[in-house]
């Protein structure tokens, strides 16, 4: 089991079975056992290609909502992780196919990207902190729970640099810090007991959003 933190136990429980549908959606079991094909897995990298510029934009602006050098360090770093190593995981399995960094930067968002891209955003722009850590979560921690996961199980080597990626040292190591710096986030500002704030719940349905929307982009991924 992940070391991801107290608050994404929380909410990853109160997320019911929508974690589940996330996780452990078709286009993740595809990619497990080799059936997903190559349009799909590619279709996938060039959207997350250009989610993951606007997911780098919501991590730095975690930068300036946060209130502790520890906190603007962690932030900085999982900008530093996703410009510098898993954006050019994507680059490097594009190209690979014949398709270059340049074809990825022209592509057109689909809706679901849009969706869920702009709704993190918002979240950081509009609210504090702790809003935007809520929507980021599922994503960061997500990626995580389900590389470990397959890393862990028999899968199919046809996608293994994905796997290895997400399951490896260095992401699990990034989710482990993110995991920390959401307990410490809540508890420096809702107090050591988050779960009896009003403002819990809000935070809870601001992470099953976002999960909704992760489980968007997998159907988008699946779609012709």
């Amino acid at each position: 089991m992940n070391n991801y933190g107290k608050c994404f136990i929380s909410w990853r429980n109160d997320s019911g079975i929508l974690w589940n549908e996330y996780v452990k959606h078709l286009f993740v079991e595809q990619l497990a056992n080799g059936d997903l094909s190559s349009s799909a897995f590619l279709k996938y990298l060039t959207q997350d290609y250009l989610f993951l510029l606007n997911f780098s934009r919501a991590w730095a602006l975690g930068v300036t909502k946060s209130e502790t050098i520890d906190e603007m360090r962690t932030c900085a770093a999982t900008v530093h992780s996703l410009v510098n190593e898993e954006i050019q995981l994507h680059i490097a399995l594009c190209a690979d196919a014949g398709i270059l960094e340049s074809d990825l930067k022209s592509a057109k968002e689909e809706t679901a990207n849009l969706a869920y891209t702009r709704y993190v955003l918002d979240a950081g722009h509009s609210g504090d902190l702790l809003d935007l850590l809520a929507a980021l979560a599922p994503c960061v921690l997500g990626y995580g729970e389900i590389g470990l996961r397959l890393q862990s199980n028999h899968h199919s080597s046809r996608y293994e640099n994905w796997i290895q990626t997400y399951g490896g040292k260095d992401y699990q190591e990034v989710c482990v810090r993110v995991g920390q710096l959401i307990d410490n986030a809540v508890a420096r500002r809702l107090g050591n007991d988050p779960v009896l704030c009003p403002r819990w719940i809000k935070l809870t349905e601001r992470f099953c959003q976002a999960t909704r929307l992760e489980i968007g982009f997998w159907e988008m991924g699946l779609s012709p």
